[in-house]
């Protein structure tokens, strides 16, 4: 799983990972759908770098998400970006287009 990284990864990966790995996912991990040419992606990735500063073990999973796209359309993702919290691969929280870091804690405290 390329996209997969631990603390804050700056690239969307076309290399997603199927929805039964991400299901298999073992504790926390961050799902983040966007696209590298987003304006709203690339204005919210100050946000969730700042806020991951306090997740450095979180691992990070920046998928490049359009038309087509199995993984995103499996967890329904209208708008980018879009940030989901998966606790043992299931979604626990999600975070649509986030400005500030303190938004991506809330998403990421317990």
């Amino acid at each position: 799983m390329k996209a997969c990284q631990i603390g804050f990864n700056p690239d969307y990966s076309d290399d997603a990972p199927a929805l039964e790995q991400v299901s298999q996912l073992a504790g926390d991990a961050l799902l983040e759908f966007g696209a590298s040419w987003c304006g709203y992606c690339l204005g919210a990735q100050p946000a969730v770098r700042q806020a991951l500063l306090d997740y450095p073990a979180l691992p990070h999973i920046k998928v490049a998400d359009g038309k087509g796209r199995p993984l995103g359309r499996a967890f329904g993702v209208k708008l980018w970006p879009t940030l989901i919290l998966l606790r043992n691969g299931r979604e626990v929280a999600r975070l649509v287009r986030p400005s500030h870091p303190d938004q991506v804690r809330q998403l990421l405290a317990p």
